[in-house]
């Protein structure tokens, strides 16, 4: 498999947490958003959104939207499995994965903080504002769900979750993990998240989630 990825991407790196945690081989194939490599024509002619990150499968087939790629990956190597085995508790790590993905990262991904800049006129300090507000609110609720879904799972006689279902990587912490990293490079507060932090810290223990993240991959720039 090839993964045409960004290392800063938060998209690419939950594709790149997942393929880690199937132990899937892949070539990393480096598109520099900021440089605009994403709108090369021979780019383009692959995957029609012009973003990252693009699964191109062993049968060349090219897939595109991390959610749909890592779902894509769950269902062809259901080892480790990556949602639950009920239909309660998958809806759980789905609702958990798209706060971030659906309703977190879209309105602070790279290309609308450039529209923001460009565009709108927006100066420095304002665009900031804006990131560190949707960011810290999604965050907020990304907490509180966290507790109501402790609460659930304590009156039903479950152990309490050390990731953000259970005690095994989930599509949900595949997608947290990535946020946290752009929030904190951001210096957005993460005071007052104790189990969000908790899950964040939990999964940075596991080499897995070590070995995906940006410092490690081969375009890092520091």
């Amino acid at each position: 498999m090839q993964l045409y990825n960004y290392f800063r991407s938060s998209a690419s790196f939950r594709v790149r947490i997942a393929l880690q945690l199937k132990g899937l081989d892949y070539d990393y194939l480096p598109v520099h958003l900021v440089k605009g490599e994403h709108k090369d024509p021979e780019y383009l002619r692959r995957i029609g959104d012009a973003l990252v990150p693009t699964l191109v499968t062993d049968g060349g087939t090219a897939l595109s939207q991390s959610m749909a790629i890592i779902e894509y990956l769950d269902e062809t190597h259901p080892t480790p499995a990556l949602l639950p085995a009920t239909p309660l508790a998958r809806a759980r790590v789905r609702a958990l994965a798209q706060m971030v993905a659906c309703e977190i990262h879209p309105l602070n991904n790279l290309r609308v903080l450039k529209y923001l800049v460009r565009d709108l006129k927006v100066d420095e300090n304002a665009k900031n504002a804006w990131y560190h507000h949707w960011v810290r609110s999604g965050l907020e609720a990304f907490e509180r769900q966290l507790e109501l879904l402790a609460q659930e799972r304590a009156a039903q006689g479950m152990a309490p979750s050390v990731l953000c279902w259970g005690d095994t990587p989930t599509l949900a912490d595949c997608c947290l993990v990535p946020q946290i990293f752009n929030a904190q490079r951001f210096n957005v507060s993460l005071d007052g998240l104790p189990l969000t932090m908790g899950v964040f810290d939990a999964c940075m223990a596991l080499p897995v989630f070590q070995q995906a993240q940006p410092s490690a991959c081969p375009d890092n720039e520091a």
